[in-house]
């Protein structure tokens, strides 16, 4: 497909269109009852998932979580935590962990137990990627070129990378990255994988709205040039993701923007790290 084809707006609600007519045809025969209640079963879980990330991810709760061990075992976890040098880093594995936690272990399970499906049927799989790429591309140019001059700026080199210690060492910096990565995967699986292929055979293309909503309302903390730009993004890889069958170009698209964004704004302040350990 050329470009033209891709900019082409009525090509993506042909799309649509496509994604409701293909639900349509697979509801056929089914037990309505029970199309019904798995999409309250994918609904209950997402809550769920969303709660636990959003209350537990925070690195102040190793604090709690540790004064609790301490008073139970009489150990001095907690003051080892404090003086830690990488105490900033060990607060990042916590968040990364419940990401991981929140956005794909408990959905796979629930998959697997719940739904009683397979991974494949919610993108966990090559799929179609490939014969997509262009769209993959198209999406991710524009936000990456914005990424570049925006580092420019004071806000944005001062927000990114969220791990302030990154250009202290390439440890610093491949371990952070290594846990933002996992954590896209498992965002890029919840959203565009669990909750739009769980509601996509009811819902159709408005499986594609709903996952909208948490999608943009998890940008919140972030700059409002992102939070606004992830309506679109979110609904574009929504789309992508019921064409090719796979979260993987998503992942891709992610990856690929989140570490020009983490390597402009530190080519901008501190720069590179000159040593793997501090």
């Amino acid at each position: 497909m050329s470009i033209l084809q891709w900019l082409n707006p009525r090509r993506i609600v042909d799309y649509l269109r496509v994604f409701d007519e293909q639900a349509e045809q697979e509801r056929v025969g089914l037990d309505q009852h029970n199309e019904k209640r798995r999409v309250w079963y994918v609904i209950a879980v997402a809550c769920l998932c969303l709660l636990l990330v959003h209350y537990v991810k925070y690195s102040n709760n190793v604090s709690l979580v540790l004064t609790w061990w301490d008073a139970l075992t009489d150990s001095n976890l907690q003051r080892w935590y404090r003086s830690h040098e990488y105490r900033e880093l060990i607060g990042y594995v916590w968040w990364g962990f419940w990401n991981l936690a929140g956005f794909l272990f408990i959905p796979m399970l629930a998959i697997r137990f719940i739904l009683r499906d397979s991974l494949a049927n919610y993108g966990w799989q090559k799929g179609d990627v490939a014969a997509h790429w262009l769209g993959y591309v198209l999406l991710a140019s524009p936000i990456l070129c914005f990424a570049v001059i925006a580092s420019f700026g004071n806000d944005f080199s001062r927000h990114y990378p969220f791990y302030k210690m990154a250009h202290a060492s390439w440890f610093d910096l491949l371990a952070w990255e290594t846990i933002y990565i996992l954590q896209f995967v498992a965002v890029e699986f919840f959203f565009r994988g669990f909750l739009v292929n769980g509601l996509r055979r009811q819902f159709g293309s408005l499986s594609i709205a709903v996952m909208c909503l948490p999608y943009l309302m998890l940008h919140f903390p972030k700059l409002w040039p992102e939070s606004f730009g992830a309506i679109l993004f979110g609904f574009f890889l929504g789309v992508l993701a019921l064409l090719s069958r796979s979260i993987w170009g998503g992942v891709g698209v992610h990856v690929g923007i989140a570490l020009t964004m983490d390597i402009a704004a530190l080519l901008q302040t501190r720069g590179l790290p000159d040593s793997f350990w501090r």
